[in-house]
């Protein structure tokens, strides 16, 4: 019954990267409950728990769930980011669908989920901001990959608490360990687009404080440029 349920790329991109056998899965932000209802129903997770600030949500995730018979497997709490969990309660945790900025603030306020669960973290925006802020907080990124739905490039990072090298400017707007990536292309000339417009944007500040975050622009869109052509160059190479 998994395959009537219709996810959409983003969600059965995140959803694959959980593991086989997975005790139990929690998903902050669950809105509609896809995620775990289809985990559940493909029986790759015991048991899960689907949560979410607002009530609304919370309540289309019953009806999903009901809809697809796995109810006495899901455990639906209401409440704000990691906060409805107990430590080491939860195998794997997914945080999705919001913003990069609201990502780190729900891991802030949990500092205990450096200490084991595997995050599979996807911000909608503001991923650079995720990305600079997770090696100097105590967390380690695994894995990243892209994911195209209607049109837009999705990053999905697969993190859990350890060491790594600070974020270099190039790694927190073009990602870590995405050169591999089949739609890394696309992603870096997106990201080249949005940096450019606010570069643009700021072109006629008088405020100092402006003139500079124009200059430091300026300085990641070289960075990146130069980024790009490195891989469009190894990429023409290979074929």
């Amino acid at each position: 019954m998994a395959e009537n349920l219709d996810q959409g790329p983003r969600l059965r991109a995140i959803a694959a990267l959980v593991p086989e056998g997975c005790g139990c899965l929690a998903d902050i932000g669950t809105d509609h409950g896809y995620i775990p209802v289809s985990l559940l129903l493909e029986g790759r997770v015991r048991r899960a728990v689907a949560a979410d600030i607002g009530v609304l949500p919370l309540d289309h995730a019953r009806r999903t769930a009901a809809q697809y018979g796995v109810k006495e497997g899901l455990d639906f709490r209401l409440g704000d980011g990691l906060s409805v969990l107990e430590p080491g309660e939860a195998d794997a945790v997914v945080i999705a669908g919001m913003g990069g900025d609201a990502i780190t603030e729900i891991l802030a306020a949990a500092p205990w989920s450096r200490a084991g669960p595997l995050l599979l973290l996807q911000p909608m925006s503001k991923a650079e901001a995720l990305r600079a802020w997770l090696p100097e907080n105590g967390y380690a990124v695994f894995h990243e990959e892209l994911v195209q739905d209607k049109g837009v490039l999705y990053p999905i990072l697969t993190v859990r608490g350890g060491e790594m090298p600070p974020a270099s400017e190039v790694q927190a707007w073009g990602g870590f360990l995405l050169e591999e990536d089949p739609l890394w292309g696309l992603y870096i000339a997106d990201r080249l687009l949005r940096l450019r417009r606010a570069a643009a944007g700021l072109e006629k500040a008088r405020d100092p404080a402006l003139a500079g975050k124009r200059e430091k622009l300026l300085g990641v869109i070289a960075r990146l440029e130069e980024k790009e052509r490195e891989w469009e160059h190894a990429n023409a190479a290979g074929n």
